[in-house]
C-alpha cells in the first residue's frame, strides 16, 4: 500500500510539472545543472554596471523563473548521492591525474621522461575476515585450513567456502569478538598521518641514498604525489600514490641523474617500513601493511598513465558507504540496531562513538567521523606541483560555456576591466520531488 501511494504521488507530480507553463524553462535548468539529482535552489540577482557611468549593462533576476528560483548542480563527488554531478568530478580528476603523467594542461610533455611510481600502501591485519579468492577465474577456498585453531570464542578459524566476487559476506570477520574492531578504527584516523611520515620519511631515504641532507634535496629534487583513499571490504583503507620526482623547478625541470625509479622503489620500501603511529596507550604501535605494491608507469603497455588516471579518479568518488555502512553523519543517541548496515560496519561505528568519548583521543574527532568509520582525510589530494587544479579545471570549462553562450547572442560581451559584477543569493532549498525527478531523468537521458 504505501508505494502505491509513492507511486500515484510520483505521477501525480510528473503530470503537474509536464502541464505547467514554465516547464521549458525549467527543463532548461535541468540540462544546464546536467541532471543533478539534489540540485541547489538559489534566489536572488545579478547587476552588471560600467564602472565610469553606472549605467546598468546587463541584469538577471530569479524572480521568472520557474518556482522563483535558480536550479544549479549540487557538484558532490560522491556517487551515492548524485551519479550525474559524481561523473563530473571523476572526468576532472582523471584529467588532473592524468596531466601529471603525460602532460598538458599547464604541465610539459617532458614530464613522461620524469621518474614516476604507482604505489599502494595497505592497511595491516587486525582479524581473519571472509574474502575472496581466484585462480585462473575459478573462486577458491576462503579460509581452509586442516588444522584450524578454535579461537576462545569456540569458533573454529576456518571457512571453506568459494566466496563470489559480489558476496555480500566478504569482509565479515570469521569471529567478530576476536576481531580489532579497535585498531581498525584507529588505523582509519591515523591513515593521514602515517602518509605525512611516509612522505617525510621517503624524503630522508631518498636524500640518504644520494648522500645528501633534506634541505639539500629539496634543492636538487622535488618530489610530487597524487594519491587517493580506498575502502577495502573489511572497512579499512589503503591507499593509491602516484609519485613522481622533477626538478627543482617542478615538472618543467629534469632531475639529477641520480633520481631514477630504482632509486625512488628502494626508498618507497624503506620508508614504508619504518613508519608508525601511536593512537592509544597500551595499544600496538599502527603501521602500513605487510603487502606493498610499487609498479612503474609506462606509456605503451603494461600500467599506462590512461589506466592509472582512470583507477585513481573511479575511487575518488566512492567512500565508506561501499563497505556496507551509510553516507551520513551517525550521532550518538541514533539506535544502531536500527540502521540498514552491515554487521561489520556497525561494530566499528559502535566503537568510532565509544572510542569518541576518551578525552585522549578527542582530537581524532571519531564521533564526527563514525559514518567514514573514523577516516577524515580528504579522499583524493595532490601536491602543490604535481599538475593542474580542479579549480582551473572548472573555471576552464565555464569560460567555455560563456563564450558559448557569449557567441550565439544569448549573453553580452562584457569586458571585464570596465565592469563591476553586484550579486546577492539567498539558499532557498535543494532537491526534487520525486515526480520532478523522474521527468529530470526523461529529459537527461533524452540530452544523453
Amino acid at each position: 500500500m504505501p508505494r502505491n501511494t509513492t507511486s500515484t504521488h510520483a505521477i501525480t507530480g510528473v503530470i503537474t510539472r509536464l502541464n505547467r507553463p514554465d516547464f521549458d524553462r525549467w527543463a532548461a535548468q535541468i540540462r544546464r545543472a546536467g541532471g543533478c539529482r539534489q540540485p541547489i535552489h538559489l534566489r536572488g540577482k545579478v547587476e552588471h554596471r560600467d564602472t565610469t557611468t553606472g549605467t546598468l549593462i546587463h541584469r538577471y533576476s530569479t524572480r521568472l523563473e520557474p518556482g522563483g528560483a535558480l536550479r544549479i548542480a549540487c557538484k558532490t563527488r560522491r556517487s551515492s548521492r548524485c551519479e550525474a554531478c559524481a561523473k563530473t568530478y571523476r572526468a576532472d580528476t582523471y584529467q588532473l591525474i592524468r596531466a601529471g603523467l603525460a602532460g598538458g594542461k599547464g604541465v610539459p610533455a617532458t614530464v613522461t621522461a620524469h621518474p614516476c611510481l604507482f604505489v599502494t600502501l595497505t592497511a595491516p591485519s587486525f582479524g581473519a575476515v571472509h574474502t575472496h579468492h581466484a585462480r585462473n577465474g575459478r573462486p577458491l577456498p576462503c579460509h581452509a585450513r586442516r588444522s584450524a585453531a578454535t579461537c576462545p570464542h569456540g569458533i573454529v578459524m576456518s571457512c571453506t567456502v568459494r566466496h563470489a566476487s559480489d558476496d555480500p559476506g566478504l569482509g565479515e570477520p570469521l569471529c567478530p569478538d576476536c576481531y580489532d574492531y579497535t585498531g581498525s578504527v584507529l588505523f582509519n584516523a591515523l591513515a593521514p598521518l602515517l602518509w605525512k611520515r611516509f612522505t617525510d620519511a621517503l624524503r630522508r631515504h631518498l636524500a640518504k641514498s644520494a648522500d645528501l641532507t633534506v634541505k639539500e634535496l629539496r634543492e636538487q629534487v622535488v618530489m610530487s604525489f597524487a594519491k587517493v583513499a580506498e575502502y577495502q571490504r573489511r572497512g579499512v583503507v589503503h591507499l593509491h600514490a602516484v609519485i613522481r620526482l622533477d626538478g627543482p623547478a617542478g615538472p618543467g625541470s629534469p632531475p639529477p641523474i641520480w633520481a631514477t625509479e630504482e632509486a625512488l622503489a628502494d626508498a618507497v620500501r624503506r620508508a614504508a617500513h619504518v613508519v608508525s603511529a601511536v593512537g592509544l596507550d597500551g595499544h600496538k604501535p599502527l603501521r602500513w601493511g605487510n603487502q606493498l605494491d610499487i609498479r612503474p608507469i609506462t606509456l605503451d603497455g603494461g600500467l599506462t598513465a590512461r589506466a592509472v588516471a582512470a583507477y585513481i579518479s573511479k575511487y575518488a568518488t566512492k567512500a565508506a558507504e561501499c563497505t556496507g555502512t551509510l553516507d551520513r553523519r551517525i550521532y550518538p543517541l541514533e539506535d544502531l540496531s536500527a540502521l540498514p548496515i552491515r554487521h561489520h560496519a556497525r561494530r566499528m561505528i559502535a566503537e568510532c562513538l565509544r572510542l569518541g568519548t576518551r578525552n585522549d583521543l578527542s582530537h581524532l574527532r571519531l564521533i564526527h567521523w563514525a559514518h567514514m568509520l573514523g577516516f577524515r582525510g580528504h579522499f583524493a589530494t595532490r601536491s602543490r606541483h604535481y599538475s593542474t587544479t580542479l579549480s582551473a579545471l572548472r573555471a576552464d570549462r565555464a569560460n567555455h560555456v560563456m563564450g558559448q553562450l557569449i557567441a550565439s547572442g544569448r549573453y553580452p560581451h562584457l569586458d571585464s576591466k570596465s565592469v563591476h559584477v553586484f550579486s546577492d543569493w539567498k539558499y532557498a532549498g535543494r532537491g526534487l520531488t520525486s515526480g520532478d525527478m523522474l521527468v529530470a531523468d526523461a529529459i537527461t537521458d533524452g540530452t544523453r
